[in-house]
């Protein structure tokens, strides 16, 4: 999910051993729908604290940090 996002160029692997490894591997190909993402993104969506708020409402966040679709 995090690769098909435009702002992020990889993702780090953080197993701590080999049945973790084989697992996050396994995990390579699959794409979800975006009305998966859309889901995701609607039950993890938090209110940035101040000062921060204010910025996440304007459009720059939004063309910097685009939804997935």
């Amino acid at each position: 999910m995090h690769l098909q996002r435009p702002t992020v160029s990889s993702v780090i692997i953080g197993a701590r051993n080999e049945e973790q490894l084989r697992q996050n591997l396994g995990a390579v190909g699959w794409a979800l729908t975006p009305e998966q993402i859309k889901v995701l993104d609607e039950a993890s969506t938090v209110t940035a604290p101040y000062p921060y708020f204010p910025y996440r409402r304007q459009e720059g966040f939004a063309r910097l940090n685009p939804p997935a679709v």
